[in-house]
């Protein structure tokens, strides 16, 4: 009979244990990024807020949700469709608790040139394909990226994007046609100027500042009010008994319409693929921060990244098969929410199902707001978004974070919003390179302890901070040349960077050295860099195996001992790995 084998133990992290081990962790990162009961369990004590909440926002996001699609050329209707069924989709299914979603002044920037160039059947295409890259990004993970977008950047692109909100309003607020305008804010604002019919503009631009000043004068008296929503009503009735005529928003229909198939061909795909490319990102990027913002208030509850792009990746792709345009979570909106005390994502659901009231219910008096009136709730909006006394930090805290942020907003205006963030973060990693590089150092040191005979031929240098692309070379100009000496000591312990550069450097220095008969002993790697060293030869340019020591201490007594070998041969010390070890 055969005698059973010994089983041989598991190696760690084979077992079937930690196979299930990793297996459960994979699920419950998976359920991490769906909804659960859990999102709901303060409710039994925060609904009443919850919902009061909702209804504020609602009222407040219904002149922004009208505004912001009539600005992005897609319609008004477009703007509610998409405040109800995103801000749905992504309450539900998003990151975060108290994130209001919808249509955005950012992303009304980046729709309207698409917009006034292929009209509004491309917007379906542009939803879903959007929506699709913002959850794969979510899925991939990216979500925590966000925190890689340095402050001066993130204001530079709120101004810039404030500044292009408030100059797109003067077509409206002129009262001129808004059509055959340069895709520039700024050249198009110009256009406008030359083509206003100066007989009649003062009706717009007294509808537009009768809002204006009832949202400005009305703030002093109560934040609580929705004095945008009171401005809208003001004008509008004045100008419908006055029958004074503007041009208004026009009809909307007395409810949601059936979600249809967007249609897609090659022609629309290679007409709109770079514009849909800089939608996603924007959508991501902009709900992302919003989030974040809104996850400082302690009683918010923290945020899921990754979920929340998920979440918003629905939203647009919900949106787009009702008519609607991309969403994303809107800051302004976002701020009302938790301000007025939502602490669940009922709020967010209860503002989307106000605004699905409204429009069954008063559409036929929705539709007869003049467009200028609207324009002057943009441009108020507009001015809000960028406190001067941000500016004023920021220009006033270092020549970098002033350059980085007057640079984005620049570039938003006159360029594009995704290329002014992308550079604005390529420009601030420079800075912050030259900053690491700047502290980084190569040293020479004493050597410790009481000096003894032959110290004079041992020098001793430590590498402190970064030794990557940027900094490598000074250690090899400091080291490599230097001379009177038969042992470098090399302290690699207070190095926190080490890139494949720096290593392929640090091999070079030693290979040079050991050339010139110096030998070289280093000590003191992280673990976490010896692979990096190993892979670049570091170790194998070494006289010997065993010059790569522990700690300073053993590095010393070995130098000293080298050289005593070296002054007792005549010459220069013999490849020995160290002095016998005692029995």
């Amino acid at each position: 009979m055969l005698e059973d084998q010994p089983s041989q133990p598991e190696a760690p992290g084979q077992g079937p244990a930690s196979g299930n081990q990793n297996q459960g962790a994979a699920k419950a990162s998976f359920r991490s990024l769906l909804p659960s009961l859990d999102d709901y369990s303060p409710l039994r004590l925060t609904w009443r807020a919850d919902v009061l909440s909702g209804l504020t926002v609602g009222i407040v996001a219904l002149p922004l949700a009208l505004a912001f699609g009539v600005s992005s050329g897609a319609g008004a209707e477009a703007g509610l469709i998409t405040a109800i069924v995103a801000g749905l989709v992504a309450a539900i299914f998003g990151g975060s608790n108290v994130q209001v979603s919808g249509p955005t002044g950012a992303m009304v920037v980046v729709l309207a040139p698409i917009m006034a160039a292929h009209g509004t059947a491309v917007l379906g295409f542009i939803c879903m394909v959007a929506g699709v890259l913002v959850i794969v990004a979510g899925l991939l993970r990216l979500g925590r990226m966000v925190a890689a977008v340095p402050w001066p950047v993130i204001e530079g692109f709120t101004h810039g994007v404030a500044v292009i909100i408030f100059l797109q309003q003067f077509p409206a607020f002129l009262g001129v046609e808004n059509k055959n305008l340069s895709s520039s804010p700024v050249v198009a604002t110009l256009q406008c100027l030359g083509r206003t019919d100066w007989s009649s503009v003062i009706w717009t631009v007294l509808a537009a500042g009768g809002v204006a000043a009832t949202m400005v004068l009305g703030a002093r008296i109560s934040r609580q009010i929705p004095w945008s929503l009171v401005g809208l009503v003001l004008v509008t009735t004045v100008y419908q008994l006055a029958g004074i005529k503007v041009a208004i928003i026009g009809h909307i229909p007395p409810g949601l319409p059936a979600p249809t198939m967007p249609a897609v061909d090659f022609a629309t795909i290679k007409a709109v693929l770079g514009g849909t490319l800089a939608v996603a990102a924007l959508a991501a990027i902009e709900s992302l921060l919003s989030a974040r913002v809104a996850a400082q208030h302690r009683q918010t509850g923290p945020f899921n990244a990754d979920r929340e792009l998920i979440g918003q990746g629905l939203a647009s792709i919900t949106a787009g098969f009702f008519g609607g345009m991309p969403a994303s979570g809107a800051v302004a909106r976002t701020a009302v929410n938790v301000s007025s005390g939502a602490r669940t994502r009922v709020a967010a659901v209860v503002h989307a199902l106000t605004l699905v009231a409204i429009v069954y219910t008063a559409s036929t008096v929705v539709d007869k707001v003049p467009l200028a009136a609207l324009a002057g709730v943009l441009m108020v909006t507009a001015v809000r978004m960028v406190p001067l006394s941000t500016a004023k930090t920021l220009m006033h805290l270092s020549h970098q974070d002033a350059l980085l942020f007057t640079m984005t907003a620049v570039i938003t205006v006159s360029v594009d919003l995704i290329y002014a963030v992308a550079i604005g973060i390529a420009v601030a990693a420079v800075f912050a390179l030259r900053t690491i590089s700047s502290i980084a150092g190569v040293y020479r040191v004493d050597l410790p302890g009481p000096p003894e005979e032959g110290d004079e031929l041992v020098a001793y240098y430590s590498v402190d901070g970064a030794l990557f692309f940027a900094t490598a070379e000074r250690l090899l100009d400091q080291v490599s040349h230097i001379e009177g000496v038969q042992v470098v000591v090399v302290g690699m312990d207070r190095v926190r960077i080490l890139d494949s550069t720096g290593a392929q450097v640090l091999s070079d220095m030693v290979a040079t050295l050991e050339e010139r008969h110096i030998t070289v002993l280093l000590h003191s790697f992280r673990p976490s860099h010896l692979e990096m060293a190993k892979g670049a030869g570091v170790f194998d340019a070494l006289e010997h195996p065993e010059h790569n020591l522990e700690d300073e201490e053993q590095a010393i007594a070995l130098a000293r001992w080298q050289v005593a070998q070296g002054r007792a041969a005549g010459g220069p010390p013999m490849p020995d790995a160290g002095p016998p070890v005692s029995q």
